[in-house]
């Protein structure tokens, strides 16, 4: 197996604690090549507290930077550009790749993380919340994605169940409904393993 790119419908819907379950689950190797902010650590440091895999399952980013902001902006601070060549898949497989913030973020200008997502060749999750709004966001993340001919692997949930929300989703974008991972209380690596082998189906 390949592996998959995971997306969002948006910042801070879960994406990374989605990826670190998948990453363990998978006993794979994980990536995200772009990282915006670091003040408060990184996605990479917190997957490698969650997924339960060994450190050097965790790989470098390729761009690590500063500013917690759109990737295209974090860039031109740092007096960065970000390039294609840097953002070729490393050859380890099976590999979780993890986008920056949602599927039209851009990395410049010119480039779209459903762009990159496309040149990937792996098929995408998209990680959704469940609270209001989730319908329209995941429906045009969905479009957004197989316009570009990026294969839709399906829809993961985080939050609390909404079934009219999650089951009008996949049936309105015809996409395989992965399931659901609750908010965990607390949120650590065993904890995340048992969410993730009870609510996600792949």
């Amino acid at each position: 197996m390949m592996g998959f790119a995971v997306t969002g419908t948006d910042t801070d819907v879960g994406k990374t604690v989605f990826a670190a379950g998948l990453a363990g689950y998978l006993d794979a190797w994980y990536w995200k090549p772009v990282q915006a902010g670091t003040e408060d650590g990184t996605d990479a440091l917190r997957v490698a507290a969650l997924s339960g895999l060994p450190p050097e399952r965790i790989l470098p980013e390729a761009y690590r930077l500063t500013t917690p902001c759109s990737p295209h902006r974090a860039a031109e601070i740092d007096g960065v550009r970000i390039e294609e060549a840097a953002l070729a898949l490393p050859e380890q497989r099976p590999l979780v790749v993890e986008g920056a913030g949602g599927a039209l973020v851009p990395l410049r200008h010119d480039l779209l993380v459903a762009d990159q997502i496309a040149s990937w060749g792996l098929p995408a999750i998209v990680v959704a919340r469940t609270t209001l709004g989730t319908i329209n966001h995941s429906l045009m993340t969905v479009e957004v994605l197989r316009a570009r001919g990026v294969t839709v692997h399906g829809v993961a949930f985080v939050g609390d169940a909404n079934e009219d929300s999650e089951a009008t989703i996949c049936r309105i974008g015809r996409v395989r409904r992965l399931g659901r991972l609750p908010f965990l209380d607390p949120l650590d690596a065993p904890s995340l393993a048992r969410a993730f082998a009870e609510g996600i189906c792949l």
